[in-house]
């Protein structure tokens, strides 16, 4: 059964995805521009992000309401300086749930210009920000990327991450 993510505690999700999203997509952008052709090994480059959100699916797979298994699939676009500068998406899958709290695991890819920024996090639904999610990888000239993007205001209009990227 497919849902539009109506109760409160998907769209806090939805929100807090498309953050995510948007500041993988700021971060890898801005990491690209910084070392164009020769990437220093141990160079961190800190990255303040915006995220915008444009697509959301709720999928409830087993019986109504939540269940292991149901996920929550997103996209968006990252910005930087009011400028569209990459685009991605991932999911949440729900592995746990205990008196209540829902807990997923969540993957997010970001693609610009020069590669993509992968990321990955557990994540319970409902619990407040900050949010940190852990950058495992990349392509292209991220290919060696790792670090941390914490998020602040999921699913607010003044969501923000912070990325440390490490190369």
């Amino acid at each position: 059964m497919v849902t539009n993510g109506n109760s409160s505690t998907r769209v806090m999700l939805r929100r807090f995805l498309a953050a995510s999203l948007a500041t993988a997509a700021i971060g890898a952008c801005a990491v690209g521009n910084a070392d164009a052709d020769t990437p220093q090994r141990g160079h961190v480059e800190v990255l303040e992000l915006k995220v915008q959100n444009d697509q959301y699916e709720a999928v409830d797979l087993g019986p109504a309401g939540p269940s292991l298994g149901d996920m929550d699939v997103y996209s968006g676009t990252a910005v930087q300086d009011g400028r569209r500068v990459g685009r991605g998406g991932g999911s949440c899958q729900v592995i746990h749930i205990d008196a209540g709290e829902t807990t997923t695991q969540c993957l997010l890819t970001m693609e610009v210009e020069r590669g993509s920024l992968t990321m990955q996090s557990l994540w319970t639904k409902g619990a407040s920000t900050p949010l940190d999610m852990a950058i495992t990888g990349g392509t292209g000239a991220y290919s060696s990327a790792r670090g941390t993007v914490r998020f602040w205001g999921i699913g607010t209009p003044e969501e923000r991450a912070r990325a440390e990227i490490l190369r």
